[in-house]
């Protein structure tokens, strides 16, 4: 009998780039266009992870839904201009990040997702940048689900590959990606170098881990090691 088929999803801001200062840039930009006070810097980084309008709604509140678009609009010009100024170095990957995706892609029973705030153009143009085309199976953005923490990325992308709960994880440096496993039935696995404090992760993850070389034990103690 085979081994049942593995899904790990990874969130990608935080978690598999570090993408904080063009983050940070765009949103000082957005807001310095509608002429609004900027939010401060660990403000902003508390909302990573989230949909943009739903990020803008929490940033600014006492604004209504026209001004929140138009600041959205303003934040994605200026992220595609410092993409394209920049280029690789907008949002380099993580250390470890690319060997533990390779090694995890050549496993015969582990299937690699992507779960992410991201646009699918934000998301085409990183994966072009970092040369990643084809290293995920499937790719939840949020041009077509609710915001994180809903499970609707990963209900998604369980559907897709046909993996169960038991055996799906989500690694991701935020509150919100470790909410939307849980919303989803799945694992989640937090990482201490993205955006959110660690102490908030390790009351809602299975685990967290402080770098990619503690990855494979992780996946190990969640679906049994040699399993």
């Amino acid at each position: 009998m085979s081994a049942a088929l593995r899904l790990v999803l990874f969130d990608v801001d935080g978690t598999l780039v570090d993408s904080q200062g063009d983050i940070v840039a765009s949103m000082t930009a957005a807001f310095g266009a509608l002429g609004h006070p900027v939010p401060p810097r660990d403000a902003v980084l508390g909302i990573v992870g989230l949909s943009l309008p739903e990020a803008m709604a929490r940033l600014a509140p006492g604004l209504g839904p026209d001004i929140h678009a138009q600041m959205v609009a303003a934040y994605k010009d200026s992220y595609v201009a410092l993409r394209a100024t920049k280029g690789v170095a907008s949002s380099p990957l993580y250390p470890g990040a690319l060997a533990a995706l390779q090694a995890l892609a050549g496993r015969d029973d582990v299937l690699l997702g992507v779960a992410t705030g991201k646009s699918r153009r934000g998301l085409d143009a990183l994966f072009d940048s970092h040369g990643l085309r084809g290293t995920f199976v499937t790719e939840q953005v949020a041009d077509h689900h609710p915001s994180k923490p809903h499970p609707s990325m990963v209900l998604t992308a369980m559907a897709e590959t046909g993996v169960e709960p038991r055996d799906t994880v989500v690694i991701g440096d935020t509150v919100f990606d470790m909410e939307m496993a849980q919303a989803a039935g799945v694992h989640g696995i937090g990482v201490g170098w993205g955006y959110h404090p660690r102490t908030q992760l390790q009351a809602r993850a299975a685990s967290v881990i402080d770098g990619f070389d503690a990855l494979p034990a992780a996946l190990d103690r969640i679906w049994g090691a040699g399993a």
